[in-house]
């Protein structure tokens, strides 16, 4: 797969997602462009409620998809705002960082010494659903629309101590989703195993997402170090309140 690839992959998705096009999201920098949400067929199948909102940037327009009351207040909220202030508005509560690989300097890395590893495909997967200490990595609700379709183990002494997975966000993007249990921690599994699993999907001809939150500066070394590059950012928790809220 190559950069072109990638990203085209990556823009078509976010615009069926975000009910825009790829030239909105390569529009002018620092724009705004408001869009309706819809339900496009072939969206990643998030569950949205009554209200919804999303606000991404991939660096150079922001792009802000909602239901319309929302669409509507936001709109007037951001006349004349810069992006930092937009990303700062009392509506949200928290962003996401996205991650792709950089494939110019992806490299495979070394596994940790004194533990064992194993991959596991989809259909052996829910055996691991009641495995407790994993929950970025396993999706526990078998009915949920987001399901895990690989995953690799770490092991010490046939006990599981790691586990990182890809999440089906779509037929082209897999999310990857890792956990270490507290004891086991700074062995450089974390990287290791999101390494050798994002070698894997592309293997695959899918294009892997690494997600986390601006905060967690320890997830965001591990995207790093596992070679990955920031991609793009959205809204993570949203604070809207009355006739706007979901509650």
């Amino acid at each position: 797969m190559t950069k072109i690839e990638m990203y085209g992959n990556v823009q078509n998705q976010l615009a069926i997602d975000l009910n825009c096009t790829v030239e909105d999201l390569n529009g002018e920098k620092d724009s705004f462009i408001f869009v309706e949400a819809r339900d496009n067929p072939g969206r990643r199948p998030f569950l949205r409620k009554e209200q919804y909102f999303e606000m991404l940037t991939m660096g150079k327009s922001i792009i802000v998809t909602a239901t319309p009351a929302r669409l509507n207040y936001v709109k007037e909220q951001l006349a004349g705002k810069s992006r930092d202030e937009a990303y700062a508005m009392p509506f949200i509560a928290d962003y996401a960082m996205n991650y792709l690989p950089d494939l110019d300097n992806l490299k495979c890395l070394s596994a940790p010494d004194s533990f064992s590893y194993e991959t596991i495909e989809k259909s052996e997967i829910s055996k691991f659903y009641d495995l407790n200490g994993f929950n970025n990595a396993i999706q526990h609700n078998p009915n949920h629309p987001i399901q895990n379709t690989l995953l690799m183990l770490a092991k010490k002494n046939n006990a599981i101590i790691a586990i990182v997975s890809a999440f089906a966000w779509s037929s082209k993007m897999w999310s990857i989703g890792i956990d270490v249990l507290p004891e086991y921690r700074n062995n450089g599994l974390a990287t290791y195993l999101v390494n050798a699993l994002t070698i894997e999907i592309l293997g695959r001809n899918i294009v892997p997402i690494y997600a986390t939150t601006a905060c967690n500066i320890t997830s965001q070394k591990v995207a790093y170090r596992a070679g990955f590059m920031p991609a793009w950012m959205s809204d993570n928790k949203l604070r809207f309140e009355g006739e706007l809220s979901n509650s």
